[in-house]
């Protein structure tokens, strides 16, 4: 165990070689040097620091594949009722509120996701796709006919919001100013160690959007996912309108924004590795490969927090009851004991069972079959019309937040494919 204070992050580009190992490893969420390359930090805390602490962000983290894996399955000892975020003004007590059963424990967890689960069905998802198809080309097309765009503004961050959206029953006049406050909920501020003010006012202008979306359902039924549930009931019990609202909020920020940072980081190390994207660009039937790639290498949701209900012996250190614990997930993709050559970008490895990027257990993502769906059709469409591409690594622009990675601009130039 090492005991650290925050301070700045080893910063490194898409191949730095591995930071000086001088002085205790330093591991600070909020330092946007580690938001370029957290994986040398990442490195270093599983080698060195496996149980690390940070007295002065009160946090414990774990880093190592197997004990973030672990983590995930014992819901016994790591509670999710303080929520999945390491600001403080997000976690406590009230979390459920914006994230919903994600900051629940069992049986309150359990009796929640059943209700939401009556709603958003297998069935509801699959019956998207021919959707996403058509959502997809709509932005795909003019896009990649342009040569050059921003694949985020202009593909990637509406696709997943106007998947949402319809599920929801969004109209699609309200769409991008949704988008735009979604973004602002995740978005951190250099030097603020919290949810800075225009994240705070950004979440309650969504759940004011939401209460009065859920009051127009009560008056007249529709056949979205709002409306069933509302109607969504077992052995007589039913969702509250706040628990409804709840949900909502939980699926436009983690559902939009995860799947957004998804295609965008699909996109990026594609371009860094042009021999692995090349298998798809030649054969788009391989898309999911890529998606499943990247979802280890550099997946969108790389945070979570967990509160310890008791001390945690492990590695030589005790986490106290009380203590706020971080699940690195980012870090247990890359673990050199469960990948081979886990820095390295390799399309076609099999990681689906090991990646720990939708969590596990009890609270394993009920989304995340929509995320890969949503991926698999966009990038399959993509390798359709494009022989090849490059990025403007100059105007990338990255997303600063503790627990989403990923690019808020991701400018790309296109080589059309031709029959």
């Amino acid at each position: 165990m090492i005991q650290a204070s925050p301070g700045s992050a080893s910063h490194a580009g898409p191949a730095s070689p591995d930071p000086p190992t001088l002085g205790p490893v330093i591991f600070n969420p909020y330092d946007y040097a580690f938001h370029e390359d957290p994986y040398p930090t990442y490195r270093r805390l599983r080698e060195e620091a496996p149980v690390y602490h940070n007295p002065d962000l009160e946090f414990w983290a774990l880093s190592r594949h197997a004990d973030v894996v672990a983590a995930f399955r014992d819901n016994t000892r790591l509670s999710s009722a303080n929520g999945v975020s390491l600001d403080p003004s997000a976690y406590g007590p009230n979390a459920h509120k914006v994230m919903s059963f994600l900051a629940m424990d069992d049986p309150r967890h359990m009796r929640m996701r059943r209700l939401v689960s009556k709603g958003f069905t297998p069935r509801r998802v699959a019956d998207l796709e021919e959707r996403i198809l058509e959502l997809t080309l709509r932005y795909l097309e003019p896009a990649v006919g342009a040569r050059e765009f921003d694949w985020i503004s202009e593909f990637a961050g509406k696709l997943p919001m106007d998947v949402i959206s319809e599920l929801m029953g969004v109209p699609e006049s309200d769409r991008n100013e949704i988008r735009r406050l979604a973004d602002l909920v995740v978005h951190r501020e250099e030097g603020v160690l919290d949810v800075p003010v225009a994240a705070m006012e950004a979440s309650l202008h969504l759940v004011g959007y939401y209460a009065d979306m859920l009051a127009e359902r009560r008056k007249k039924e529709t056949s979205d996912l709002t409306s069933a549930l509302l109607a969504a009931e077992i052995d007589g019990d039913r969702l509250t309108d706040d628990e409804i609202i709840g949900f909502m909020f939980l699926m436009v920020v983690a559902g939009n924004e995860t799947t957004t940072k998804l295609l965008g980081n699909a996109l990026y190390w594609g371009a860094h590795n042009k021999s692995e994207v090349a298998q798809v660009l030649r054969d788009p039937a391989r898309a999911p490969q890529w998606v499943e790639e990247t979802l280890r290498y550099d997946t969108s949701s790389q945070i979570v927090a967990r509160t310890a209900v008791a001390d945690i012996e492990l590695h030589d250190a005790t986490i106290p009851a009380g203590g706020k614990v971080l699940l690195l997930i980012g870090s247990a993709n890359r673990d050199s004991d469960v990948f081979d050559t886990a820095d390295d970008f390799r399309i076609g490895r099999d990681s689906s069972q090991k990646i720990a990027s939708f969590g596990g257990g009890v609270h394993f993502c009920l989304g995340a079959h929509l995320a890969r769906l949503e991926a698999n059709i966009a990038l399959e469409q993509f390798a359709r019309r494009v022989a090849d591409y490059e990025i403007d690594e100059d105007r990338c622009e990255r997303v600063h937040s503790t627990n989403v990675r990923g690019f808020a601009a991701l400018p790309v130039e296109v080589t059309e494919r031709h029959a």
